[in-house]
């Protein structure tokens, strides 16, 4: 299946565990750790869309320090162009975007400046899209609980890019002539891989794999429900979300002309795979 990795990452940094505050800070300053950069896709359930483009231009993280958080510094990591179709990388895929040594110490904040944005819809011309602020004051993206970078270790952070909320559609989805344009509003969260699990599987019904069915995650925290992420199966029927935080979560797969199936206390355990399968029925055409 696709077991290709194209890292788009985001910060392998030698010498981290887990994250704790900005107010933990590590007072081997002079040491130095490896920066990883990742970048993976939460993705369009939709098979209209041939392309989901992106060019960053630059990448920055914050180091927390004592004083006033406006004067945390910022660390640049990239600093060149790099750019990247959002679609390729689904299902466990990721992109290298960053690997540089960094300081050790807590880092609590990433910023990501594009400076283009495009999207393709099978059959039509691209569109190009406005980037708000992205290449002047950049992405922020905050990573909670912080990261904590120490000598000799390696920790790798993950940016997953939501295209599915990210490429605001404008218009009818239905058809190519009814779409009238996307807005770009970047959604991004970043995870600690080095802290995270994978979850992936298969979407079946009975023994024929379901292509475009939506899997999605959620949480519930304190009576309210998150949802965390999101996946589309490929042709095999396989789906995989990578960056998933430890913890237990309910998960369910869904598509057009079949039933809706749920798993609730699917427990993602850190630094390990697990398995969630689904079998949906082929829902009985109404009687006229």
């Amino acid at each position: 299946m696709k077991n290709m990795k194209l890292l788009l990452g985001i910060l392998s940094l030698l010498g981290i565990l887990f994250a704790t505050g900005c107010q933990d800070m590590d007072n081997t300053n002079d040491q130095q750790g490896n920066l990883v950069i990742k970048l993976t896709d939460a993705p369009f359930p939709i098979d209209m869309i041939e392309a989901a483009t992106i060019n960053i231009t630059k990448v920055e993280i914050r180091k927390c320090s004592e004083g006033d958080e406006e004067e945390y510094p910022f660390i640049t990591v990239l600093g060149e162009s790099m750019e990247f179709n959002l679609l390729d990388l689904r299902n466990g895929i990721t992109a290298d975007l960053v690997d540089v040594k960094i300081e050790v110490g807590n880092y609590d904040l990433i910023r990501v400046y594009v400076d283009q944005a495009g999207i393709v819809v099978i059959g039509e011309e691209p569109y190009n899209l406005k980037v708000p602020s992205g290449p002047q004051t950049g992405i922020k993206i905050f990573i909670e609980p912080s990261l904590r970078v120490v000598g000799g270790l390696t920790t790798e952070v993950l940016l997953d890019f939501n295209v599915e909320k990210s490429f605001i559609l404008k218009g009818n989805m239905d058809s190519p002539a009814g779409i009238k344009g996307f807005n770009f509003k970047p959604v991004i969260r970043a995870v600690n891989n080095t802290t995270a699990g994978t979850v992936d599987g298969m979407v079946m019904n009975s023994d024929t794999a379901l292509e475009f069915a939506y899997v999605l995650m959620e949480q519930v925290v304190e009576q309210d429900t998150f949802e965390i992420t999101s996946a589309s199966t490929d042709e095999a029927g396989y789906y995989a979300m990578p960056g998933i935080p430890a913890g237990l979560y309910s998960l369910s797969a869904t598509l057009d002309g079949f039933d809706t199936v749920t798993f609730e206390g699917v427990e993602v355990v850190e630094g390990n795979l697990t398995v969630q399968n689904f079998t949906l029925t082929k829902l009985e055409e109404p009687v006229e």
